[in-house]
């Protein structure tokens, strides 16, 4: 929409009375939220209160204010893609076009933005994304390297058994912005603390062990050095990890918090320029904001000694990563900007969305029940307590639709996982037969492979189902099948009659149509006449003497072979593997098939990787791709 557009009187009128009627429908705490615009506000937004709704529209208050302020005078920071288009879009139903020039990121969209436009400041032009693949190959390089003598060296059985759990403590340690020093230090007050610690300590005593009460159990805590130590020596190898991704021209998505955020703690006129240019903060789901993520925020927001930032979170909704953490985040922020400190009048607001929207009371009464067995929460933190006496969080159900709700949660306990299973399909069998539409059924588990016995039985029921999971498309059949095609063909390749092991379980995939009876039959005659599989589908006056079912299919298979071998030293891998998809029917078969839609997007992610590795390193082989699939499945 053109901007002429969005200032006529009727465009502008609609506008305003949308805005009004987003006003109109929000509580007092929501209204209280919105329209307080000047100095820190933290608002505690349990599930279903509205928090994205109050964000917006705070967005749009800000903009009718008297305060002048331009949609790219406002930076709202959101956690997820997904929290970041939807924030745009209920934005766009009451301020029109406008807020597509309000700046609404996720952290690492915000980073990306600000390198992109100051490539000649931070140099990254060459560097390209790791995948996980390269990520794995460079820290099982690392471990590679270590002297034998170093603590994660393992010179026999797993010797990449830590791989995993590096990836996770570097990958934490950018998140949070720590160094190895850090680490260091809280393993030493970790340690210090340790036999003070009620669970390392003996509660009773034992004459024959020579153990009295109140002993320190001096075994778990040598166990648990040990493992801290490894941990030490883990964090130390980091700097090194992060030259190594360096000098192969890699970065991730956590380094662009860190490239950015070294620049605002360095530069001080290259953070004045964003601190000028940003006057109004939004962060949506603020208790899972890493330690970087945060210190990025409070670089921006330091200018200021009662900055207008505004934080949207819940505690009791930390997800990604451990409680008590993220806890800490809200609580700091608070510490930081409650009203004694401030230097001028205005104050910390704090304001607490009890109303929830989506549930019935009873489930909240349950929900509480259970949440407030965690102490780790904002209402239980002293210095919120002594300025909000009586902070409550819980929550009442104002959806009109639910008010009268006659169904009540149960807890039902079965004796043992087999029962449980059994006995949700069961009642699953019986809502079939009485609602026409089972989409509105829902089994929620924790992790996909507890769902896997109940998959099953819903198969063996003929339930329809469908089930939201990321897939690891090596394990579906069809890539194993393409997969075990390439195989044979670098073999062939390397050498002649080497792949022959496999041959026979190629011919008898579905896309090549050849008869398993015409299989079976030159099976037996190779195995007869002792001749290689290869030659002897070369001679078709022999392949006539076996009389098969389909001699063309057989032909046009060997053919295609012959074709695909000879290619494998002359094409790129991504027009090889075109190749095969077209010459030998299987993109055919796809289409053709009843989940080809399906099937497709597994194929094009198969493809998409495949050119997503040969454009960082074009000279990539056959064998090293299939090399890489094989440290992939390990």
């Amino acid at each position: 929409m053109k901007e002429k557009e969005i200032k006529s009187p009727a465009q502008r009128d609609k506008y305003e009375k949308q805005f009004a009627a987003e006003i109109a429908r929000l509580n007092a705490e929501q209204i209280n939220a919105v329209e307080h615009i000047e100095g820190p506000v933290m608002v505690i937004a349990g599930p279903g209160t509205g928090k994205t709704q109050i964000i917006a529209a705070r967005i749009g208050h800000i903009l009718r204010s008297d305060l002048q302020i331009a949609p790219h005078n406002i930076l709202c920071l959101t956690y997820t893609d997904a929290g970041t288009v939807a924030m745009r879009s209920r934005l766009l139903q009451f301020i029109g076009p406008t807020a597509y020039r309000v700046n609404i990121y996720t952290f690492h969209a915000f980073c990306n933005d600000i390198i992109q436009h100051n490539l000649d400041y931070f140099g990254k032009r060459e560097m390209e994304p790791i995948s996980e693949l390269e990520n794995v190959q460079l820290l099982r390089e690392m471990l590679d390297e270590l002297p034998p003598s170093h603590l994660l060296k393992r010179l026999k059985g797993e010797i990449y058994y830590d791989v995993p759990r590096l990836n996770d403590l570097f990958r934490q340690m950018k998140e949070e912005d720590w160094r190895p020093e850090f680490v260091s230090e809280q393993i030493d007050k970790y340690m210090a603390e340790l036999p003070l610690r009620d669970e390392f300590i003996y509660k009773k005593a034992n004459s024959r062990q020579g153990i009295k009460a109140g002993d320190v159990k001096q075994k778990d805590i040598e166990a648990r050095k040990e493992k801290m130590e490894l941990l030490r020596e883990a964090a130390k190898l980091f700097p090194a990890f992060c030259s190594l991704m360096k000098e192969r021209g890699r970065y991730d998505y956590s380094d662009m918090i860190l490239w950015v955020l070294n620049a605002f703690k360095n530069d001080e006129d290259f953070l004045r320029k964003y601190q000028e240019w940003y006057q109004y903060f939004l962060v949506d789901e603020f208790q899972d904001t890493s330690g970087a993520q945060n210190e990025l925020l409070q670089q921006l927001i330091n200018f200021w000694d009662n900055p207008n930032v505004f934080v949207v979170g819940d505690d009791d909704q930390c997800i990604y990563e451990f409680q008590g953490a993220r806890v800490k985040n809200m609580t700091a922020f608070f510490e930081r900007y409650e009203k004694e400190n401030l230097s001028r009048e205005g104050g910390m607001e704090v304001v607490v969305l009890k109303e929830n929207y989506r549930s019935t009371q009873r489930i909240l009464d349950a929900s509480k029940a259970v949440i407030d067995n965690n102490e780790q929460r904002l209402i239980n933190q002293e210095p919120i307590l002594k300025k909000i006496p009586g902070l409550s969080k819980t929550l009442v159900a104002s959806n009109p639709l639910f008010t009268h709700s006659l169904i009540l949660p149960s807890l039902v306990s079965y004796y043992n996982t087999a029962h449980e299973e059994a006995d949700i399909v069961e009642q699953i069998l019986n809502l079939k037969s009485q609602i026409p539409n089972l989409s509105e059924v829902a089994i929620i588990y924790a992790k996909h492979r507890q769902a896997e016995n109940i998959i099953e039985l819903l198969e063996r029921k003929n339930i329809p189902y469908s089930v939201k999971k990321k897939i690891n498309i090596l394990d579906l059949m069809l890539i194993q099948q393409l997969l075990n095609l390439l195989t044979y063909l670098n073999e062939e390749n390397n050498k002649p009659n080497s792949g022959e092991p496999i041959l026979f379980e190629i011919m008898h995939y579905h896309y090549f149509n050849i008869d398993p009876r015409d299989v079976a039959k030159i099976s037996a005659h190779c195995g007869r006449s002792r001749k290689r599989w290869r030659e002897f589908l070369q001679e078709p006056g022999e392949l006539k003497k076996l009389n098969l079912e389909n001699e063309e299919s057989i032909l046009f298979f060997e053919n295609n072979l012959s074709r695909w071998i000879a290619e494998v030293s002359n094409l790129t891998l991504p027009l090889l593997f075109e190749k095969v998809l077209n010459w030998g029917g299987i993109l055919k078969f796809i289409l053709d098939a009843t989940e080809r839609t399906w099937l497709l997007q597994v194929i094009t992610t198969l493809f998409d990787f495949i050119k997503n590795e040969t454009a960082k390193r074009p000279l990539l082989s056959l064998k090293d791709f299939l090399e890489m699939i094989a440290q992939m499945r390990e």
